[in-house]
Order: C-alpha cells, then sequence, then structure tokens
C-alpha cells in the first residue's frame, strides 16, 4: 500500500496532524492499534477529569461547544470529543493497527503493521507524550504479596486490595488518586518529589485564563535557558473541579500522611529521602515567580487566603515499614518513559526520546508532533497541539523532505 503521509497514532495529536494534511489535501492514512483515542478509554482512572477547562480544548478547525465552557470533561467526554473530532473532517483512521517498524528503505519509508505494509514518502509520530510507564527498580524487590499498580492501570479504589496504600508521585495524578483513596476510606500515604502547584483559581478566574494571558502557555523552548530542564520540569498539582483547590496541605489536612521520595528499599521496608521540606519549598518559590507575573497583569495582589503557603512536618524516620504502617498497596504515579519499541531509525536520544526541533527530524521526511515542550510549553496539552501540527505540515508541504535538522543529543 502506498500513500504520501503515514500518520502514526489517532489520538489528539494524530486527529490534529490528520485534519492539517486534510486541509491541505495530502493523501494519507492514520494507523492507530485501537480505537480513535484509546489511551483515554484504556489508561485513566474512572474519576479522572481534565485539569484544563473546556474552552482550552482547541484542536484546528475544532473547539468545544457545549454548555459548560468552564467545566472540566471527564476521560470519556474526552475520547467522544476527539471521537466526534475525528468523524467532522472523515480523518482516514485505520483502527485496529499495530505498528512494528518503520524504517528508510529506497528513499521512503517502509511502516509494517499487524495489518500489512505502507510505502510513505513522510511519516509523522503522533503517540503522543506517554509510552512505557516509569515503575522505579524498587519495586521488583519488594514483598511479592504487595499489590503494585502503575498510574495507566489504576481504575478505582475497589481494585486494590484491602489495607493501606502509598502513592509515589504527587504531581497531578499522584495528588487526585491519593485524594480519591482518602475519601474512600483508605489510610494513604504519598511519597512527594518534585512537583509544581498552582490555585485553581486568582481573582476569580481560572488559573489557565491567567497562564495565557501572561504568556506562559505559549513559552518557546528557544526562551529558556536549559531545554533539557524544561521539558523534565513537574507535572502541575491541580484537579478538575471547579474552584477547588487541591494540594500537599489539603491532603494532609484529609488525614494523607506526606513523605520524601523513595529511594530504595526491599521486602517490605522502603528507605525514603529526607526532601520532603525541599522539594516543597521549590514548588512554592515556582509558584511564587507566576503569582507575581499574575499580579502584574491583574494590578491586585493576591491575599493570604487566596494561595494558601503550604506547612509540611517531614518524617523523623528514613524508612517506611509497609507492614507497621498497614500499606498493602502501592500506585507508582511516576510518569511514563518515551517509548517508540518499533522505530528503526537514528532519531532517539540517550533517554529514548526523539531528537527534534519543531517537530523536524534530522532523518528527511520523518515528523513528530505531541512531545512535552515540543516547541512551546502547552504542547502536549490539547490547546497547544494546534501550534505544533500546523508547524510540521507546513515544513511538510513546503517541499522540504530533503531538508533535515542538524540536533543536539
Amino acid at each position: 500500500m502506498k500513500t504520501d503521509v503515514v500518520v502514526v497514532g489517532g489520538g489528539p495529536a494524530g486527529l490534529a496532524v490528520s485534519h492539517e494534511l486534510t486541509t491541505a489535501g495530502r493523501d494519507h492514512v492514520v494507523l492507530e492499534r485501537g480505537a480513535v483515542a484509546e489511551s483515554w478509554y484504556s489508561q485513566r482512572w474512572d474519576s479522572l477529569r481534565m485539569i484544563t477547562p473546556n474552552w482550552m480544548a482547541r484542536l484546528p478547525g475544532w473547539e468545544y461547544r457545549g454548555a459548560d465552557p468552564d467545566g472540566y470533561m471527564s476521560a470519556a467526554e474526552v475520547a467522544a470529543y476527539l471521537g466526534s473530532y475525528a468523524t467532522s473532517f472523515g480523518a482516514p483512521i485505520v483502527a485496529g493497527t499495530a505498528v512494528r517498524s518503520v524504517r528508510s528503505r529506497l528513499d521512503r519509508f517502509e511502516v509494517r503493521t499487524d495489518r500489512g505494509t505502507w510505502q510513505a514518502d513522510h511519516v509523522v509520530v503522533a503517540t503522543g507524550a506517554g509510552g512505557r510507564p516509569r515503575r522505579p527498580a524498587v519495586g521488583g524487590r519488594l514483598a511479592a504479596d504487595l499489590t503494585q499498580v502503575c498510574a495507566p492501570d489504576y481504575r478505582n479504589p475497589a481494585m486494590l486490595a484491602p489495607g493501606g496504600v502509598l502513592v509515589v508521585g504527587a504531581s497531578a495524578t499522584g495528588l487526585q488518586i491519593a485524594d480519591e483513596l482518602r475519601t474512600a476510606g483508605r489510610e494513604v500515604t504519598l511519597s512527594v518529589g518534585h512537583h509544581g502547584r498552582l490555585p485553581r483559581q486568582l481573582f476569580g478566574r481560572d488559573i489557565w485564563e491567567w497562564l495565557e494571558q501572561i504568556g506562559w502557555l505559549s513559552q518557546t523552548i528557544d526562551a529558556v535557558p536549559d531545554a533539557g530542564r524544561a521539558r523534565r520540569e513537574p507535572r502541575l498539582q491541580l484537579v478538575g473541579r471547579p474552584g477547588e483547590n487541591l494540594d500537599l496541605g489539603v491532603l494532609a489536612d484529609r488525614g494523607v500522611r506526606l513523605v520524601g521520595r523513595v529511594s530504595g528499599g526491599s521486602g517490605r521496608r522502603l528507605r525514603q529521602r529526607d526532601d520532603l521540606q525541599a522539594n516543597v519549598a521549590d514548588a512554592e518559590a515556582r509558584l511564587a515567580q507566576l503569582v507575581r507575573r499574575i499580579e502584574l497583569a491583574a494590578g491586585r495582589r493576591v491575599g493570604r487566603d487566596d494561595v494558601r503557603p503550604v506547612d509540611v512536618r517531614p518524617s523523623a524516620r528514613d524508612t517506611l515499614d509497609l507492614r507497621a504502617a498497614g500499606i498493602t498497596n502501592i500506585v507508582w504515579c511516576t510518569g511514563q518513559h518515551p517509548s517508540y519499541p518499533w522505530l528503526d531509525l537514528p532519531v532517539r536520544n540517550a533517554s529514548g526520546a526523539i531528537r527534534q526541533r519543531r517537530g523536524v527530524t534530522a532523518v528527511p521526511g520523518l515528523y513528530v508532533v505531541g512531545t512535552r515542550f515540543q516547541h512551546r510549553r502547552d504542547s502536549t496539552f490539547l490547546d497547544g497541539l494546534r501550534h505544533d501540527a500546523r508547524d510540521v505540515i507546513t515544513h511538510l508541504g513546503a517541499g522540504s523532505h530533503a531538508r533535515a535538522y542538524r540536533l543536539a543529543a
């Protein structure tokens, strides 16, 4: 089978690219291993809601038109939203098709799948910022009868074994899962690493309105002093419930025990670093910088009640005895590694991420969309994908097949 462009991935990134290709009149297919927006069905917990408001669900040629623009879509609603988007322009999706390899062959790309092989002049990798769950090696050294679940496989409290739960990771995912488990009556311990903190609202407006107004979302990777560090910056602590702040202080008030990062262990004992206060202080300092920019934009000062300082008390112990704490479950909310095992081309760096500049790789004709901080800070949000998709299709459409970038590792 032959086509001009093969797009790998039928989630929001792949659909944004497909829309732009359709508008440009380019022959293409979108290969998706499951259904459209598969990960929103199969890798999200039941109660999940977006942390960005509905009005931010902007994709090329598509925006939220429902009755609740300031609300937050559930995972099922996002999947339905993306399905409607695909239908709106007749996206040429080949569902249920797993890509086995992408390689160069005779000046074209050969894309092998479990349902046949495509020959294409261009390939766009649009599988998103996720990949293989990042589960620390210590998990393999713990007692076999502990229930261990990575965040993409967590659904609800009922799926866990009776007893307490250790949640490892305190960005949006870990924070919300810890809160859900505590609300369900579980004894919860939260291991806190680097994280970002934001209030849900300031001066009566959703925080994302302010982040857009001050240019935080549109900041480019070229404007930051350290691109690698920017792409590794911690995820934000937010919850998709109108007007509700959820941070470490709130969880502590609700009875969640806070400890530092897990650093090792075996059996039923885990070592923890004495870094809880340092991690909190770092998040508070970065929040203060953002709040100052918002204050300047608003012409007002934020009061203490608007952004309550987080004050935590560190554990006096450097070892967590799981048996003594009644912990029988661990939920690993430690992010994901980039994973492209089928990409047989020399474009990945030491961490497995695809080296790129504005979506263009060092291999002529190979592009990527949906990676973290790809060009703008909002590159992995639905709202930001439209910019990266447009950049890639502009380059592709300019006859730039022979022009690739020299990229640093």
